[in-house]
């Protein structure tokens, strides 16, 4: 898998466009397809993905089409719910009148290859990569349920044989409840997909081309090539990566640093496809469009972590495959014992009836309702979950990543120290240089830093061409003279000496430790610390009594990290980190056997949400990183990871309940539907099977009800 690198400027993209709820085996697209993919690739793409979706063994269903499907079979259905035969009993709902078999047998055949056909093609699939699961089951059911029906129709109306009943009834009741199922449980969850259409809208559709003449032209996106040259005007985005040619501006990048702030942009500077230029007109040489640009890369990562997270198998499923093999079984022998000791048409009959007894009614509904009454809840207490397969995910999570500062910690830096190094600048000078230079910057450190500054009453002079270095600082223009504000770690790669024995000082101290720099000496030290949340070590311990293990996160230095860690109780962390290096991290422990939790907000957060087992986005974060998440916190309140903990756990006991009650039915009846205790005058009439399967429907659905959440303290 390729990686995303910032520096060079190098949950989730399934194959979409089905213009029905198909189960489809489409894999994500390949490194090929995705580098060659121009911008209205992207949105056509992702926008057939925006409605909503879900995978359910490994397939894929539209929502839009499912609720259309699914209220058109109720039209059909309820002819057949009418004037059918109770399932067992010659008798129907309403009496019958001269063609109404033939309106049944029409309305049936509708029903089957209308609403049933997303589980023949489900079931098509599944067996194709021979995994039978949920859609195998029902195709199984309602097969064998219409072509048993229709050779019953031909024998009564053709051959007079009026002892041959049917199994309308069932294929219809069997349809409407797996389709209400499924339009129940997408209905609880939201796109997974609309993380890539937010990246696609973030590049413009057309770019302003300037030709070896001058002249300025509209062209699509898709035909802008590297080193074509853009003009890119006040307020637009930047359609490529490229290189400033003429001009300055204040540019937004937000997309990269996942925070909100205006950076100063002059000739020779790098800009990112995707951000947003400030009042100047830039005229920019591309060097990046397609696989090379950075969209495109962040792309091509959440389409790979999000193929890996789809090929997961649902309880449900595996509950599922379990049931078609034993249907199959019992069904078979049921045919060749009674055709051994009775007759064909019994013994025809017998396997029917199980095969057609095996149709999970309740199983169908086990899970769907349990997530219904689950994303309710969770609403009604700030956690929107998006994607179901979160809830099962829980309850084998190890690890829980969350970045330091804002999450565990306020996140509001004061400045602790400032000492000089030289004899003609002050400590206050010198924090005059660092407040002018980090005065238009919105990181929490030059919070810190203007707070001071405004206490002493500083006069601030102006600093130009002030420019963020990613992972290290910032460097500007004071009265002729430039400045760089820049970390340890940059000073020991540049091998500029500094005073060590004082870093370890104040980063023992739970200091974030930063450097002035001028000509490649070092001017003046600061440190600014942060204050650690309240109720963060209530968390971390509370984590650790779930026997989960919380890893902290962050791109300060290692002993102010390692200050911040021993003081909530945290054992394992990463320090130095760059935004990119978030999903290399879930990753390795991915693949050490860890079962992973990402917690983020920013943009650059959205790879590590997908990668992760379970994303979970804080509410205040970016669209991009909250359209990634498969959970979003919206009180933006760390602390209520542990109550979706809480209650997935809760959701997952109810699902173990209810699947247990909807296999249950069938792990009974199944047998004695195949006669195994006839010797003992014991078997299963068709009439007492229906039912049991409807009382089996009934406590799955009293069973839901009864989840509720168990708040943390």
């Amino acid at each position: 898998m390729g990686d995303v690198n910032m520096t060079k400027q190098n949950k989730q993209q399934d194959m979409a466009g089905m213009d029905q709820m198909q189960m489809h085996d489409h894999q994500a697209m390949t490194d090929e397809q995705m580098s060659g993919m121009d911008h209205s690739q992207m949105n056509h793409d992702s926008s057939e993905m925006s409605g909503d979706m879900m995978m359910h063994g490994g397939h894929m269903m539209h929502m839009g089409n499912l609720k259309k499907k699914f209220w058109i079979s109720v039209i059909f259905a309820i002819p057949v719910l009418l004037f059918s035969t109770l399932m067992g009993l010659n008798r129907t709902l309403l009496p019958t009148f001269p063609g109404s078999d033939w309106l049944v047998l029409i309305a049936a055949s509708v029903l089957f290859f209308y609403g049933g056909w997303p589980f023949l093609n489900g079931a098509y699939y599944e067996l194709k990569e021979r995994k039978p699961a949920m859609m195998t089951l029902i195709a199984l059911g309602t097969s064998v349920a219409y072509f048993y029906s229709l050779y019953a129709f031909v024998q009564r109306t053709i051959f007079h044989n009026q002892h041959v009943m049917d199994f309308f009834m069932e294929l219809a009741t069997l349809i409407l409840i797996m389709l209400l199922g499924h339009w129940m449980e997408m209905n609880a969850i939201t796109s997974a997909g609309s993380a890539l259409q937010k990246m696609a809208q973030l590049l413009p559709g057309q770019a302003h081309v300037q030709q070896a003449d001058g002249k300025v032209v509209d062209r699509p996106l898709s035909a802008v090539k590297v080193g074509d040259l853009l003009v890119v005007r006040g307020g637009e985005a930047m359609p490529a990566d490229g290189q400033i040619v003429t001009g300055t501006s204040q540019v937004n990048e937000s997309l990269v640093t996942g925070e909100s702030r205006a950076i100063a942009k002059k000739v020779d500077d790098q800009v990112i496809g995707g951000s947003t230029n400030g009042d100047g007109v830039l005229t920019v040489k591309v060097t990046g469009t397609g696989e090379s640009g950075y969209l495109a890369q962040v792309m091509k990562l959440i389409s790979h972590a999000q193929n890996d997270k789809s090929r997961s198998e649902t309880i449900a499923d595996k509950v599922a495959g379990w049931l078609f093999y034993l249907a199959l079984i019992f069904g078979i022998g049921a045919l060749i014992f009674w055709w051994i000791n009775a007759d064909f048409a019994i013994a025809l009959e017998r396997m029917v009836t199980v095969l057609v007894i095996a149709c999970p009614h309740a199983l169908g509904l086990a899970v769907p309702l349990v997530v219904a009454r689950s994303t309710s809840i969770a609403a009604a207490n700030g956690l929107l979950i998006q994607e179901r397969q979160a809830i099962e995910n829980a309850k084998t999570i190890t690890h829980v990543f969350m970045d330091k500062t804002g999450t565990l910690t306020e996140g509001k830096f004061t400045l602790n120290e400032i000492h000089s190094y030289q004899a003609n600048l002050s400590d206050q000078e010198a924090l005059t240089i660092v407040a002018a230079l980090e005065q238009h910057s919105s990181h929490p450190i030059a919070t810190g830093v203007m707070s001071a500054a405004k206490k002493q009453q500083l006069t601030l002079p102006e600093a130009a061409d002030v420019q963020t270095i990613k992972g290290v600082g910032l460097t500007g223009t004071i009265a002729g003279k430039k400045y760089a504000i820049v970390t340890a770690n940059y000073l020991q790669t540049q091998k500029i000496q500094y005073d060590q024995a004082e870093f370890t000082t104040l980063a023992g101290q739970g200091n974030s430790v930063s450097y002035l720099l001028q000509d490649q000496t070092v001017l003046a030290i600061f440190g600014a610390g942060d204050q650690i949340k309240p109720s963060a070590k209530t968390f971390i311990a509370s984590l650790q009594k779930m026997n989960i293990t919380p890893v902290m996160l962050t791109g300060d230095n290692e002993a102010t990290a390692a200050k911040v860690a021993a003081s909530l109780g945290v054992t394992e962390y990463r320090a130095h980190l760059l935004p990119e290096d978030k999903e290399k991290v879930v990753h390795e422990y991915q693949s050490q056997g860890h079962h992973v939790m990402m917690v983020g907000d920013g943009v650059n957060d959205a790879p590590a949400l997908v990668r992760a087992d379970i994303g979970v986005a804080i509410g205040a974060g970016t669209d991009v990183a909250i359209d990634a998440a498969d959970v979003i916190l919206v009180h933006s309140d760390p602390a209520d990871i542990l109550n979706f903990l809480n209650l997935a756990r809760a959701t997952n006991r109810k699902m173990v309940e209810n699947l247990w009650w909807g296999a249950g039915y069938n792990i009974v009846t199944i047998p004695l539907a195949a006669g195994v205790l006839a010797s003992a005058g014991i078997i299963l009439q068709p009439a007492l099977g229906a039912v049991i399967m409807s009382l089996s429907t009934v406590v799955v659905a009293l069973n839901a009800m009864t989840l509720h959440l168990k708040r943390a303290n």
